[in-house]
């Protein structure tokens, strides 16, 4: 074994090994595996072997794409059998909402290339003729579904990767990560000593305890898992006789099962109600390539289902039973990137889906370490997507949750019950008084809107306009013709101090800082000139600063300043050691300077200013701006105030018709205001001059990215952000809730990043990226809402206030 390497990849299983390859394609090749046993040996060599290109999130579904297009040539390099059947894949609907998302599913991959088709009950019945047409309306049919040999994949990537000369270490157990001052490691295996620039957390079932042994307790859990293979069916003989082809997999939602072809019999796999989680607290070292005892009862009702819709499975004997463990994180996706706050740590685990989604894990991971960028956008994937609050507990529940749901629908407008109120702010219960009905962002529980008194505060989940509408139209009445009182809390808050904080803070921003006493807004790129992050600036001194941004990405953002901070400089993550509350509206400055002494005057206050100030005895920092786009301010102070602020600004408020708004209210209030936002038409996968963020960008100094930025503007951008106003359909009207794909002259040409009603302007609007060519006012475009074309046309200004008066008054 070596006694020193540039990585070591902890874990030998699929997705370690894809990391380990991916490593020397780019040119590493100086690089170590360990595994505590042999390749494959904690749950890869008891998996199903399945693997699609649909996702959720599209940018997930293009890294299995990646992922399933790279198995003929690691097979082709490795001269090993990876076993590839490509047979297509069914997934059935067996009602309206299930076809909905089908649909919009088909939609989402257009703009991906994806060939997917939707068909009927009967032309689903004719490809997979176990099935009783009865039970379903419809299917989407994807040709790029399949199943391998995840023993034959894992060897394949690990023997390309020795080719390349990468090393492989197999019964070597790691035993403790010790880093040392310069950031390097050494790694502590029984078999002696490898010290290491860089360490990749590959550990799958043990990937919990790799993290423990660097004080790391990383959201991930192992749930029990089973599926079934039949004997060999004549049913099946007579298909392949007959087609001369396998039968294509199947996905079965109302049945929450899974089934494909398995030699001459079948296999099917469900992911049971009564879900156990295996080894909650701590995986235990002496595990290895063993199996669970199987538990037929608890699959008891989704068999039920199984034998209903394919009756010939009732009358078959079963061969064996699987039953093994394998990792989910919180929310289903994997964990990959960077260890916040901990240098050369790396982490690729929690990959449930391992044969769709190893290949462009150990790519996107390689390039990270690498190039300093994964070259996709993949936060739906990145490990800083979860804070502290993430615990053992936390993880448990929500794990389970996830995984009981793993065929089932998550509604645009759903907030998933597992794991809440953990994390609320002082005034939760005056809210939840006033009927709040709560969604959960970053741990943070946050009003969505304000159910009217008397009625149930519920929301019901759906892909078209819900019971919060009307609600959330009176809201946004309010704050645009009267005064709205919001909770701001769920901003990411930091505070920048220090001597030269100035000078560090505008190599990093777009936009020059502003002046004591003064709010800007600014971007944050890579060396590519691809957005970093969006913020505020709110400058109190001369090297003094609050920042605040997106809260979903408080733990990616403030990763990334520590990565880049100065010396002499302090950048202080406040989370909820700073608690807001916003008035927004033409009333807003009435409600405010009713409480306090300092002149709120244009003159005196203009817009985008920030300052100290006593809100009735309350010591606050209150800054002129708000994401409605009227007139308002921002408020914050320490937690212990929030409540007597809110109390005191209620009063106040009375006299001028104040009410409470959410979450949906301000998304449509922005929306009118054609206001973007970070992780929608911001993103690392886009660049300022894309996201048309102009007047954040100023060539007068220095910052990140800056020549990208010059070259861009100079060759002028591929694609183009755009604002449209879309049409709905009047007899079931839908608004764009992301991803859906933007037509034009019979092509798609791209896709929508967000969009809301903006119930004040009567307008259904949406952000999306186009051609720069074509995204020129008025332009018409169409904007696919399950499954229909809707007309959009391209809009040149805000519907509301393009010029920005209501703001500034």
């Amino acid at each position: 074994m070596k006694s020193c390497a540039q990585v070591v990849v902890i874990g030998g299983g699929v997705v370690g090994a894809s990391v380990l390859f991916h490593l020397t394609e780019l040119g590493w090749t100086d690089v170590v595996l360990v595994e505590r046993k042999e390749l494959t040996a904690g749950s890869t060599w008891h998996a199903a072997g399945g693997m699609h290109t649909l996702n959720g999130d599209p940018n997930i579904a293009k890294l299995q794409q990646y992922t399933v297009g790279l198995y003929r040539e690691i097979e082709q390099r490795s001269g090993q059998d990876c076993s590839i059947h490509m047979p297509g894949g069914l997934m059935l609907a067996g009602d309206r909402e299930r076809m909905d998302w089908l649909r919009m599913a088909q939609a989402r991959g257009r703009y991906l290339g994806m060939d997917m088709e939707i068909i009927s009950a009967a032309e689903a019945k004719g490809m997979f003729p176990l099935l009783e047409e009865q039970y379903f309306i419809g299917a989407l049919f994807d040709r790029a579904e399949g199943h391998v040999d995840p023993t034959g994949v894992t060897l394949a990537y690990a023997g390309c990767a020795r080719q390349a000369g990468a090393d492989i270490c197999q019964h070597t157990w790691v035993s403790d990560l010790r880093q040392r001052p310069d950031g390097t490691w050494d790694v502590i295996t029984d078999s002696g000593e490898i010290h290491a620039e860089h360490i990749v957390n590959a550990g799958g079932l043990w990937a919990r305890e790799v993290g423990r042994m660097i004080g790391l307790e990383l959201p991930v859990l192992a749930m029990e898992h089973m599926y079934l293979i039949t004997q060999d069916m004549a049913e099946v003989a007579e298909y392949n006789a007959a087609t001369g082809n396998e039968l294509p997999m199947g996905l079965d939602f109302d049945g929450e099962l899974y089934i494909r072809q398995e030699g001459g019999g079948m296999l099917l796999g469900t992911y049971e109600q009564a879900c156990v989680p295996w080894s909650p607290r701590e995986t235990p070292w002496t595990f290895d390539q063993q199996l669970l005892a199987p538990d037929l009862d608890r699959l008891a009702p989704s068999l039920e289902i199984a034998f209903k819709h394919y009756p010939a499975l009732a009358d078959v004997g079963i061969k064996k039973v699987i039953n093994g463990p394998f990792t989910f994180a919180p929310d289903g996706n994997p964990l990959v990137g960077p260890v916040p706050g901990v240098r050369n740590c790396w982490v690729a685990c929690a990959v449930m889906a391992g044969l769709s989604q190893g290949g462009g894990v150990g790519l996107t991971l390689a390039r990270w370490m690498v190039d300093g960028d994964p070259g996709e956008d993949i936060w739906a994937m990145d490990v800083a997507r979860f804070g502290n609050w993430a615990s053992l507990a936390y993880t448990n529940a929500k794990v389970r949750e996830s995984y009981s749901r793993r065929f089932r629908i998550t509604f645009p407008n759903e907030e998933l019950p597992a794991g809440r109120e953990l994390h609320t702010t002082p005034i939760y219960d005056r809210l939840t008084a006033h009927n709040a009905v709560w969604g959960a962002s970053f741990g943070l529980e946050h009003p969505l809107w304000f159910q009217r008194p008397g009625e149930e505060p519920r929301e019901d989940v759906t892909f078209r306009r819900s019971n919060a509408y009307p609600a959330v139209a009176e809201e946004c009445t309010m704050v645009r013709e009267r005064v709205g009182l919001t909770e701001c809390s769920n901003f990411a808050k930091y505070r920048v101090t220090g001597v030269g904080s100035a000078g560090w803070l505008q190599r990093l921003f777009t936009n020059r800082l502003p002046r004591p006493g003064r709010i800007n807004l600014t971007a944050a790129l890579d060396r590519g000139g691809h957005i970093v992050g969006e913020f505020s600036v709110a400058r109190v001194g001369t090297d003094d600063f609050f920042l605040f941004g997106s809260h979903v990405a408080e733990a990616h953002h403030s990763r990334w300043f520590l990565g880049h901070l100065a010396d002499g400089v302090r950048l202080d993550v406040l989370g909820l050691s700073l608690v807001g509350l916003s008035l927004a509206g033409p009333g807003a400055r009435d409600v405010l300077q009713s409480v306090t002494d300092a002149s709120l005057a244009t003159g005196n206050y203009p817009f985008m200013t920030f300052r100290r100030i006593d809100v009735g005895m309350i010591p606050a920092y209150v800054g002129r701006m708000t994401y409605t786009g009227d007139l308002g301010y921002e408020i914050w102070v320490a937690p212990e105030y929030q409540r007597a602020l809110f109390d005191l600004l209620w009063q106040a408020g009375k006299p001028y018709g104040i009410g409470l708004f959410g979450f949906r209210a301000l998304m449509s209030l922005r929306m009118e205001k054609m206001f973007g936002t970070w992780a929608r038409e911001y993103r690392p996968v886009y660049t300022p001059v894309e996201a048309r963020m102009h007047r954040s960008l100023k060539l007068d100094h220095d910052f990140i990215g800056r020549a990208a930025v010059e070259a861009e503007l100079a060759r002028g951008p591929a694609r183009t952000l755009g604002y449209f106003d879309i049409t709905p359909d009047p007899a079931e009207p839908a608004d764009v809730v992301g991803d859906e794909p933007i037509w034009h002259g019979g092509a798609v040409v791209g896709w929508v990043t967000s969009g809301a009603y903006a119930h004040y302007s009567r307008r259904s609007l949406a952000f999306g990226y186009v051609p720069s060519e074509l995204a020129v006012p008025g332009t018409m475009f169409e904007v696919e809402i399950i499954g229909q074309r809707r007309p959009a046309r391209l809009l040149p200004e805000p519907v509301l206030d393009p010029a920005g008066h209501r703001m500034r008054v």
